[in-house]
């Protein structure tokens, strides 16, 4: 199982050398990836390719972008942008976002999620594969092409929780990238509806790509208090809630991989066993315990 690090916008005016400096201490601490959120902050592919692109060595993603307010040409040209900024070392994980984010912020309507996405990949797809799209359907249509100069395609991960949309990312994308989803739920759900449908599809092995909160420290209780208040909201939003549901946890708090090291290790293996292919760190507590466990996890992925 290979270790990232969940790379954590700063609001200040000099975001984007903060994010640089991040980058660049991740892949010196031996993380195999780096990743960043699409929220209302920096636009997380430009971010990338400015903050990335003197950082050799590390993968770089998104995790994720919403695609309801790009067209999926859009989303493309900016992803193959991204990926020529860092060499290619760039993976695009979109997802469909939220309900309350994509009808009741943007104004679009989100009826019809799983066609949405198909549809999106329809034209999505080709163009990050070098090709030109043409395709019409009854969310959207594409037909253009992009003249980026990339060398390679453009992996995609797709954010995927429910069966539909695990089938989807699994015949048509590289896999899935999960917050908020537990050992349990990867173990019992979420990795063997994605591989069987794969296999199924005659398709390689699919990327499950987990984010979790960690936090190795001896204050458990403190620790999970942490959790709960900074994750709120996340217990909130249907699709997390029906993953905590499966999980049997009352919310974020119980998802965040908190103790000592041997304890934080053991969840580590737990999740490897379970068919995590990348787990990726959010360490959500600053000061002490954030360089306990930067610590860690930098001995974790040399041992």
């Amino acid at each position: 199982m290979r270790i990232g690090a969940l790379l954590v916008e700063r609001g200040e005016a000099d975001a984007l050398g903060r994010l640089a400096d991040d980058v660049r201490r991740a892949a010196d601490d031996g993380f195999t990836s780096a990743w960043i959120s699409q929220i209302f902050g920096l636009d997380a592919q430009m971010a990338l390719a400015v903050a990335g692109s003197g950082v050799p060595g590390i993968e770089l993603g998104t995790a994720v972008v919403p695609t309801y307010p790009r067209h999926p040409a859009v989303m493309a040209q900016q992803a193959r942008t991204t990926a020529l900024a860092v060499q290619g070392r760039f993976t695009l994980g979109i997802g469909l976002s939220h309900k309350i984010v994509i009808e009741d912020m943007y104004g679009y309507d989100f009826a019809r999620p799983v066609r949405h996405m198909d549809e999106y990949l329809s034209v999505l797809l080709p163009l990050l594969e070098g090709d030109a799209a043409s395709f019409k359907g009854e969310t959207l249509q594409g037909n253009i092409g992009l003249s980026v100069p990339n060398e390679g395609r453009v992996p995609v991960l797709l954010a995927a929780l429910g069966p539909k949309m695990l089938k989807l990312a699994a015949e048509r994308t590289d896999g899935t990238v999960l917050w908020m989803t537990g050992p349990v739920t990867v173990r019992e759900h979420i990795a063997p509806t994605i591989t069987a449908a794969a296999k199924a599809a005659g398709r390689p092995d699919p990327r499950v790509v987990c984010v979790l909160p960690v936090c190795v420290t001896d204050d458990v209780d403190q620790a999970r208090e942490q959790a709960g208040q900074t994750f709120e909201m996340y217990g909130m939003l249907p699709s997390y809630r029906a993953m905590m549901d499966r999980e049997g946890v009352d919310g974020p708090a119980d998802l965040a991989i908190v103790g000592d090291e041997d304890e934080v290790a053991a969840k580590l293996e737990e999740l490897a066993a379970a068919g995590v292919t990348d787990f990726v760190a959010a360490e959500y507590i600053p000061g002490e315990n954030r360089g306990r466990t930067r610590k860690f996890l930098t001995s974790y992925m040399a041992g």
